[in-house]
């Protein structure tokens, strides 16, 4: 049983969990797409998320999206639940990245976690799911199915950032060229080995 973060890597690996996913795991890696899922999967599933996104499909980049009213959004949003309260935060939050930054780009080279934080409905995951996701840093992202896998290994930990500290301290023992593509399939692995394994495809 695994218990230091290079043997849970490599554990996690060998289960080819990743075979049928996108290069860096999460759809549309890098766009403002993933900002706007990164938001509406909280508190719900992703197969709600996907229905959600198909109704925006037409408003997924920062221009198009502005141009939306709050109750168009609204209903296009609520497969994903929560929309009286994600609806407002998402405007909001493209407003904010227009105003500070100018341009989706921009904000994708320049912002921080420190502003993400500042942004009304944006915690500690979704922050690192959006620098991760969107804007292509070397991050690791800490979510429910990382954390309910690390139970299962008897690794346990208080605070967000003692997770992650645990989880790149991979970096000390292992060489990665690419941090951005690395971290967003180590991430993937944990989120598949969970979903995989509630269909009893998975034994450790």
């Amino acid at each position: 049983m695994p218990t230091e973060v290079t043997t849970l890597y490599q554990h996690l690996k060998k289960l080819d969990l990743l075979k049928h996913s996108p290069t860096y795991w999460w759809p549309n890696y890098g766009t403002f797409e993933v900002i706007i899922g990164a938001i509406l999967t909280q508190n719900t599933t992703w197969k709600n998320v996907e229905k959600s996104l198909q109704n925006l499909q037409k408003h997924t980049t920062l221009e198009n999206f502005l141009q939306l009213d709050e109750e168009t959004l609204k209903n296009a949003i609520k497969p994903s639940g929560f929309y009286n309260q994600k609806a407002p935060r998402l405007l909001q939050l493209a407003k904010n990245i227009k105003k500070d930054f100018g341009s989706f780009e921009e904000f994708t080279c320049k912002v921080s976690k420190e502003w993400l934080l500042e942004q009304k409905g944006i915690g500690e995951e979704s922050a690192d799911a959006i620098l991760c996701y969107t804007c292509k840093r070397g991050i690791m992202v800490v979510d429910s199915y990382t954390k309910r896998t690390l139970c299962e290994f008897n690794i346990h930990f208080k605070t967000y950032k003692e997770y992650q500290a645990f989880l790149q301290d991979i970096e000390c023992k292992t060489t990665i060229e690419d941090k951005a593509l690395f971290y967003a399939r180590f991430h993937g692995m944990f989120v598949e080995y969970q979903k995989l394994k509630k269909y009893g495809t998975i034994r450790k």
